[in-house]
C-alpha cells in the first residue's frame, strides 16, 4: 500500500495524508501497477490496482437524497423515532463508504459515523468533502461527523448519548455485477467484512440508545440469533429493529 500522486497541486496533501496513513508516498509508480494503492487527484481519491479504480461515489447518492426521493428510502423509516422531539441522534456504527449515513443526514438526522479502517476512511472523509462542496447539500456538514476508529470500543464508553444507533455488519455489498464486484474487491483486499458481529451487536445494546436498527440480507439469519421487535422488508434488503434496549444491560 501506497500514496500516488504526480500533481504538484496536491502533492503536499498527498504526502501528508501518507504521513498519516503510516504509508510510502510515491510521486512515480513505473513497475508497481499491481500493487493496491490510493491515488490523489482533482477528481476525488481513488483506490486503484492493475486498472481497477473505486472512489466514493456522490454522483449516485445525490439521486437518492433529492428530499423527493427520501420518502422511499426504507432505511429512514427504520431508523426514524415516532413522536421523537428535537432531531434525532444516530450512530452509524459501520459507516464503510458512507451511503446510509448520507441519506440518514439528508433526512434531518444528526450522524456521527464511525469507521475503524483508516484507508476507507479516507476515503469517506474524500466522499463527504465532494458532497458539502455541492451547495444543495452544504447543510450535510452540519449532520455528518466521522469518527476514524473502532465503534465497539466507543459504545462501550456510551450511555445514552444516541437515540438509534445503526449498524451494517454487510460491508463490503454484495452485487451481482461482475465489474463492480471486481471493484469492491479493492475493498475487501484491505478489509474484511465484520468479523465479531455479536461482540458489536450487543455493544450498541448495551450502549443506552432507544433503538438498535441492522441492516441484513432479506433471507438472512437475525444477527446474533437475538429477535427483533419488528422489521421493514424489501427485496434484497431487511432492517431488524430492537427497542427498549435497556433488557439487554
Amino acid at each position: 500500500m501506497f500514496v500516488f500522486c504526480n500533481d504538484p497541486l496536491l502533492i503536499p496533501e498527498s504526502q501528508a495524508l501518507a504521513e498519516r496513513l503510516k504509508v510510502p508516498f510515491e510521486s512515480d509508480i513505473p513497475g508497481r501497477e499491481g500493487e493496491i494503492h490510493i491515488e490523489k487527484t482533482d477528481e476525488g481519491l481513488f483506490l486503484r490496482r492493475e486498472g481497477l479504480s473505486f472512489c466514493v461515489d456522490t454522483e449516485k447518492v445525490k439521486k437518492r437524497i433529492k428530499t423527493g426521493n427520501l420518502q422511499k428510502e426504507m432505511i429512514v423509516s427504520a431508523v426514524n423515532i415516532k413522536k421523537h422531539t428535537g432531531t434525532l441522534k444516530v450512530l452509524d456504527a459501520t459507516a464503510g463508504l458512507g451511503e446510509d449515513s448520507f441519506i440518514l443526514g439528508a433526512a434531518g438526522f444528526d450522524v456521527t459515523m464511525y469507521e475503524y479502517n483508516p484507508v476507507i476512511a479516507a476515503l469517506l472523509e474524500d466522499g463527504l468533502k465532494r458532497l458539502f462542496y455541492n451547495p444543495e447539500f452544504a447543510m450535510l456538514k452540519e449532520r455528518l461527523q466521522l469518527c476514524v476508529g473502532d465503534s465497539i470500543s466507543a459504545m462501550k464508553e456510551m450511555k445514552g448519548e444516541f437515540d438509534v444507533i445503526f449498524l451494517d455488519p454487510m460491508f463490503p455489498k454484495r452485487t451481482k455485477s461482475s465489474d463492480v464486484k471486481k471493484k469492491f474487491q479493492l475493498l475487501q483486499d484491505i478489509e474484511v467484512p465484520c468479523e465479531n458481529e455479536e461482540e458489536l451487536l450487543h455493544a450498541a445494546l448495551a450502549a443506552g440508545a432507544k433503538k438498535v436498527v441492522i441492516k441484513r440480507p432479506a433471507k438472512g439469519p437475525a444477527l446474533g440469533g437475538i429477535k427483533c421487535d419488528f422489521s421493514y422488508s424489501g427485496k434484497a434488503i431487511r432492517y431488524d429493529c430492537i427497542v427498549n434496549t435497556e433488557r439487554f444491560v
